[in-house]
């Protein structure tokens, strides 16, 4: 009964296309597949925009949505159909075609990446020997996007919010890639898969997940960072500036178009918390080998959502960084410590013993924090603040 409810959506799948001739059931479960995850990923995604807006209200002491159904649960219908119905307008200077494709390039992008996820015990669409290097080069795609959005509008707020939120992805995607490579250097593989399969053990009771390691902290650690700054979450949400630049690279959509963009930003967020959870969570994997018993995708979702709520709660708490903290926290600090934990990596793959491994690993990456934490934000002489106008 426990493994049927683990594999109820496999057996559903296969019990759906057993109807079909066997040359057409492989294209038929890849379309189902496919159809699912279109249609699961909007849906939570008008879920979270909710838990936000309703976990915001409670952190800033104010109300939420309540209007639209039994304590605002139906708000995110009534803005789908304010978004469908709304007038889409077009700048008369803007390149109308590479204006219509750019949220539709960033939209197709963000699902691609979704493919290669393992969202339960046999549960991912394609299973390739280089998914992680896949899911890298989907999520490059949205760069493309944001700079197409950005100049096609013909407009300089715009082009100004997509420079800099181009920039940004850049500067924290380096160490976004390279927070993951101890991972695949300890696992030696680069499918999602089998970094999953790597953390299925146990000991003690106790999983193997990479997050119980001194690499596999810091590299969590430095991932969660970078992933925010990835998809443009607050802290580091200064591409939609809107005290500077209006609302950034989308400055010049509206309607369906800004849901898209819209849609692309929270199905982004889900991805990135997917991919973290694949390489440092034990993906679908228990904690404790005594909750096996628990459905794999529950496990996979529930750890998505609680990356979620925490990048809510990091929303509703921090404030803004200025554009120049944040390129100096990419490339002066959060980079340095990814090739530091690199070494950690090394040293843990390398070093004899399992306490000499914790002691060595947890030294360097204390020294390493302390060092580029005073090297970085050493105190600097402050005058008094002058101000200078335009002639």
């Amino acid at each position: 009964m426990i493994e049927k409810a683990d594999q109820i959506f496999v057996l559903l799948l296969h019990w759906l296309v057993g109807f079909l001739p066997a040359a057409w059931q492989h294209a038929a479960s890849v379309v189902v597949c496919v159809a699912v995850i279109v249609a699961l990923y909007p849906a939570l995604f008008a879920v979270a925009v909710l838990m936000e807006r309703k976990g915001l209200g409670r952190m800033q002491n104010r109300y939420g949505p309540n209007r639209v159904g039994p304590f605002g649960i139906l708000q995110p219908v009534a803005d789908g159909i304010k978004s469908l119905t709304k007038e889409d307008i077009v700048p008369r200077n803007a390149d109308a075609v590479v204006h219509f494709i750019a949220p539709l390039v960033l939209v197709v992008a963000v699902f691609m990446g979704l493919a290669v996820l393992p969202m339960g015990r046999n549960m991912v669409l394609v299973d390739m020997d280089a998914s992680l290097l896949f899911f890298f080069a989907m999520g490059a795609s949205t760069e493309l996007s944001v700079f197409m959005a950005g100049w096609s509008s013909r407009n300089k707020y715009s082009l100004l919010g997509a420079m800099r939120a181009v920039a940004q992805m850049i500067s924290y995607e380096v160490p976004l890639l390279l927070s993951t490579v101890s991972v695949v250097m300890i696992t030696g593989s680069l499918s999602l898969v089998d970094i999953v399969d790597a953390q299925t053990r146990y000991s003690w009771g106790l999983a193997h997940w990479n997050v119980f390691k001194p690499w596999g902290l810091a590299g969590f650690v430095m991932f969660v960072i970078a992933s925010m700054a990835e998809t443009n979450r607050s802290p580091f949400d200064l591409p939609e500036g809107e005290s500077e630049i209006i609302a950034g690279y989308f400055t010049e959509y509206s309607g369906f178009k800004f849901a898209l963009f819209f849609l692309g930003e929270y199905v982004g967020m889900f991805s990135i918390a997917g991919l973290g959870t694949t390489l440092f969570l034990g993906g679908w994997s228990s904690p404790l080998a005594v909750l096996s018993w628990v459905p794999s995708w529950i496990w996979f979702f529930a750890k998505v959502e609680l990356w979620i709520c925490f990048f809510i709660w990091v929303r509703g708490t921090l404030p803004r960084l200025r554009q120049d903290q944040l390129m100096n926290f990419a490339w002066k600090f959060l980079l340095p410590m990814t090739l530091v934990n690199l070494l950690v990596a090394a040293e843990w793959r390398f070093v004899e013993g399992v306490w000499m491994r914790w002691i060595v690993g947890m030294v360097i990456v204390a020294c390493a924090f302390m060092l580029m934490g005073r090297w970085g934000m050493r105190r600097e002489r402050l005058g008094p603040r002058s101000y200078r106008y335009a002639e």
